[in-house]
């Protein structure tokens, strides 16, 4: 139903701005980049109305705006530049044209952001949201099925039969306490829950990571990693290897690493006059991407599980849940779906610190001047692909801009600036070769990804770039 004059009277009548409605007079025109941020902020806090053409003071006169003046061409650019919905509607008030911008709330611990800055509403401005704000709002969804109980009412000698506590201990380079000071550690963590009469249940928490036997909880089985190995570079034909974990991560992830290690093709190299035996893909990236894939994923989607896929030119590893850091914005990206998990995984020594796993990724790439590593949110999965070694002039202009911006990202990331110097270093070319490391940034400019630094000034010799966002 159409937003009517009754309605914004009644909004007028309001003792303050409420948690979902900001008005701005707006006579004239009304800043688009402002606008951006005040929808993110308010699809943060809930959703709500932006109202445009009434003076926040009270009594809140209608003033009018001509502000928006084409309501199909603004929700358009609004849907391309938030990715998220909004509805406008003009109301011709008595007293002149209002706007409203519907809002809609965002996802459950999803937070919304604007070229990676998460906007929030403090008194009548803006303000990055702080760290703990962001920290309650990512944890929102994993709080509930995390946390939930995986068994029935069980003792303590039935708890240490089922979880693997010895290895809790070690990794947390604890002394084995007594049975009675184990399980009081296990709940503090929260992998237990304790229960009336002296009993506890196994959260769904301890089970995904201390499960001897994720068979053992039911459905919980369903989320243990899968490796699939293929002959060739394609799905077509049948798999070599198909290999299903059984242990909860903590138990699991050395044995998963080691397996996926073992099975990638290897290749000769010279080193120092010697022959060596390398992986097709070295296996920091490996670790990182696996570790990625088991804190970011999305727990409440059922029958889906972390999958690694080994082609004889590359590996493919793919989480459920699309990603929650835009595709462009995984390096040095801040968020973990699974805050308490990652946290957890952090302190074990699996995961590195926050947001370094992806730049160790990249980094690693380019060290060994290895193809772009390729990030795509696709049908409720998030795929990561790792390549084997392939020249500058097998790679095709896709992956060549990819390459570029990556590189670009990680020198914003450490303070630096990508030339044309560092990007032929990258794509490990000589000098005679700068021609088409030029035609590469010509590229990458025109695709958007990167853009001139406009502190080095115009001169083409001295040339910098930063990413688009940056």
């Amino acid at each position: 139903m159409p937003i009517s004059v009754a309605q914004i009277d009644y909004w007028r009548q309001l003792p303050s701005e409420t948690e979902v409605i900001e008005f701005k007079e707006a006579k004239s025109q009304y800043d688009n980049q402002k606008l951006f941020q005040y929808c993110v902020a308010i699809a943060n806090e809930g959703g709500g109305h932006l109202i445009l053409g009434i003076r926040n003071a009270p009594p809140r006169m209608v003033v009018g705006t001509k502000a928006i003046d084409n309501i199909q061409e603004m929700s358009k650019k609004c849907l391309d530049t938030l990715g998220f919905r909004v509805n406008i509607e003009e109301v011709a008030h008595p007293q002149g044209r209002v706007v409203v911008i519907i809002i809609p709330g965002r996802p459950k611990g999803h937070p919304y952001d604007l070229d990676g800055a998460f906007w929030m509403r403090c008194g009548e401005s803006l303000e990055s949201m702080t760290p703990d704000v962001l920290r309650t709002i990512v944890m929102e969804g994993e709080s509930e099925w995390l946390l939930e109980p995986a068994s029935e009412r069980l003792g303590p000698a039935k708890i240490l039969e089922l979880l693997d506590v010895d290895l809790l201990f070690s990794m947390t380079k604890t002394p084995f306490p007594s049975t009675e000071e184990a399980v009081h550690r296990l709940v503090e963590e929260q992998f237990l829950l304790k229960e009336r009469g002296g009993s506890f249940t196994i959260t769904r928490f301890g089970a995904m990571l201390l499960a001897k036997q994720l068979s053992s909880f039911g459905d919980l089985r369903f989320k243990a990693p899968r490796v699939t190995v293929y002959r060739g570079a394609s799905k077509l034909t049948d798999p070599t290897s198909d290999t299903f974990g059984t242990m909860g991560y903590l138990v699991n992830f050395p044995r998963v690493l080691r397996h996926i290690m073992a099975r990638l093709p290897h290749r000769e190299v010279i080193t120092e006059g010697l022959r060596k035996s390398v992986p097709l893909v070295p296996e920091i990236v490996v670790r990182e991407l696996v570790a990625n894939a088991l804190v970011h994923q999305d727990f409440t989607l059922s029958g889906s599980s972390i999958s690694a896929e080994i082609f004889d030119d590359r590996i493919e590893i793919s989480n459920p849940g699309e990603t929650i850091v835009p595709v462009d914005r995984l390096i040095n990206g801040m968020r973990s779906r699974n805050e308490r998990l990652a946290d957890f995984m952090r302190r074990v020594g699996i995961c590195e610190r926050r947001g370094s796993g992806i730049d160790r990724v990249v980094d690693a790439a380019e060290s060994l001047h290895l193809p772009a590593p390729y990030f795509r949110a696709t049908d409720q999965r998030t795929l990561s692909v790792a390549y084997g070694p392939r020249s500058f002039d097998e790679m095709d202009k896709s992956e060549r801009v990819r390459a570029c911006f990556q590189h670009c990202a990680l020198k914003w990331e450490t303070g630096a600036r990508m030339t044309n110097q560092s990007l032929r270093e990258r794509f490990k070319l000589p000098e005679s070769k700068i021609h088409l490391v030029s035609q590469v940034i010509a590229s990458a400019l025109d695709a958007g990804a990167i853009k001139p630094d406009e502190r080095a000034g115009t001169s083409k010799k001295f040339a910098r770039y930063i990413p688009a966002w940056g």
